[in-house]
């Protein structure tokens, strides 16, 4: 039975043979490299980077959906890249804009 879900894989339009399968396997460097990123901190973070990086997750996994055939993989690697993008967008911004409003408040009460 498993040789035969691997056969199966092996054998997919968009599995291990094609270029559809090592694009998107290999892309998820650039997801783990964005998570190994959650620890630096938000002064380090460039805007320009994670909107290239949510944005291209974006666009992606809506192609991802609608091409033939449906490649699951390339999918999830841009559901990963906009999810980690925009989570570390919301880092810098707040960083930038938000922190500075609870600075002046604390500042105020003291």
């Amino acid at each position: 039975m498993a040789a035969t879900k691997l056969q199966a894989l092996w054998n997919h339009p968009a599995g291990p043979k094609t270029i559809h399968f090592w694009a998107p396997t290999f892309k998820w460097g650039i997801s783990i490299a964005n998570i190994a990123d959650f620890a630096k901190p938000p002064e380090k973070i460039s805007y320009p980077q994670q909107v290239a990086v949510a944005c291209t997750g974006l666009i992606w996994s809506r192609y991802s959906l609608v091409i033939t055939p449906r490649n699951w993989n390339l999918f999830s690697v841009n559901v990963a890249m906009a999810g980690t993008g925009l989570y570390q967008l919301s880092r810098k911004i707040r960083q930038d804009y938000l922190s500075d409003e609870k600075d002046a408040a604390s500042q105020l009460e003291a």
